[in-house]
């Protein structure tokens, strides 16, 4: 009835056997496009055998390009393309940002904060190292304090005085001898002036000999505090070390202090006791720095009102204390004298910042230099 014709075929391409060429008709029935590799005309869109490789998908470079980075590098954008060279003289003078300092260690976004201490070094006082431990090797101190001064934070008088007893107990015997020639002396002076002025009748030879009365007594203040200052240093004077001072100046420095106070009583009283209380370590200043009388009263005045508080108070105990000892037939005062002295002479080093020797040192102990130029 029918006869079946053989279907008929397209000869393979001669640059791919493999693969062969269905009727376009028929991809054009079932409007589809064949897919490569199935067999069919390849899509328009393929270049012919042999030609150039197709371009890359868009949006990638050309070959032998690098890709732009994903965003702008910290701290800012991309430095502008060198440009043509400019025309005219080359400019004088540092290019601009010549010198600036760069940010430092994590000061540009997106880096971390550097350590305490700075990066790579340890955290701590200056150059990254840590301060010592405590105050060692501060400077102007040694132990917390001023050089020689006493170890204790605040002056306390009842200390003064505790410390000018025992002192005086290690050496009482130099101390009663000196007290004990002092008033020998004057009472020999005394009584010779007596004599000699008819009991007050002649009154040149009198005041002749008060004037010497006067002169002995201040030399023997210069000894008293020439020995409260050794026994703060450490050392026990004998008698001889007591009057191992310069008559001179302290002869003119005492005169000069009564005359003031002399005055000041004069001038309604107030005048004098202010006076001799802010004079009272002019002698002292004077035997332990060698200083001229006016020096000397010039640091007793400015060391006593700046600690005059308490150093008020001292003073009233002092002389509560010497007059319990006159009152006891005047041999209290072979204690109590010995003992205000040295404990004014503590009080003295304290707030100088001279040295104070411990109870228990018992080996001499020279006193510190002093600085040349300290001021008062």
């Amino acid at each position: 009835m029918f006869r079946i014709l053989p279907a008929m075929t397209t000869p393979s391409d001669p640059q791919n056997p493999g693969s062969s060429d269905p009727d376009p008709g028929a991809g054009a029935e079932s409007g589809r496009t064949p897919e490569p590799g199935t067999g069919g005309t390849p899509p328009p869109s393929y270049p012919p055998p042999g030609s150039t490789p197709p371009p890359p998908p868009s949006g990638y470079p050309p070959p032998g390009s690098y890709p732009p980075p994903s965003g702008p590098p910290p701290g800012g954008a991309y430095p502008p393309p060198p440009g043509p060279p400019p025309s005219g003289p080359p400019p004088q003078g540092p290019p601009p940002g010549y010198g600036a300092q760069q940010p430092g260690y994590g000061a540009q976004p997106g880096y971390p904060p550097p350590p305490a201490g700075g990066y790579g070094q340890p955290a701590g006082g200056p150059g990254g190292y840590p301060p010592p431990p405590g105050d060692y090797g501060a400077p102007g101190a040694y132990g917390g304090g001023a050089y020689g001064a006493p170890t204790a934070e605040q002056f306390s008088i009842g200390e003064a005085f505790s410390y000018g007893w025992n002192r005086y107990k290690e050496n009482a015997l130099s101390w009663i001898v000196v007290i004990l020639i002092s008033l020998v002396v004057s009472g020999v002076i005394q009584w010779l002036g007596n004599i000699s002025s008819d009991y007050g009748r002649i009154f040149w030879i009198s005041a002749i000999f008060g004037i010497i009365a006067t002169i002995i007594g201040y030399i023997f203040q210069g000894a008293y505090a020439r020995g409260a200052l050794d026994e703060t240093s450490g050392s026990k004077p004998d008698i001889g070390r007591f009057f191992n001072v310069n008559f001179a100046a302290v002869i003119i420095t005492a005169f000069l202090v009564g005359l003031g106070t002399f005055i000041g009583l004069i001038l309604l009283i107030i005048p004098g006791i202010v006076f001799a209380f802010l004079a009272y370590w002019s002698l002292t200043f004077v035997v332990d720095r060698d200083m001229d009388p006016i020096e000397g009263i010039k640091a007793s005045f400015s060391v006593i009102s700046k600690n005059a508080g308490t150093l008020f108070l001292l003073a009233l105990a002092v002389i509560g204390l010497n007059i319990v000892g006159a009152l006891l037939c005047l041999v209290g005062l072979l204690v109590t004298l010995p003992v205000t002295m040295i404990a004014t002479t503590y009080a003295y080093r304290f707030f100088t910042g001279g040295q104070v020797a411990p109870l228990a040192s018992a080996a001499p102990m020279a006193p510190p230099p002093y600085p040349p130029n300290q001021q008062y």
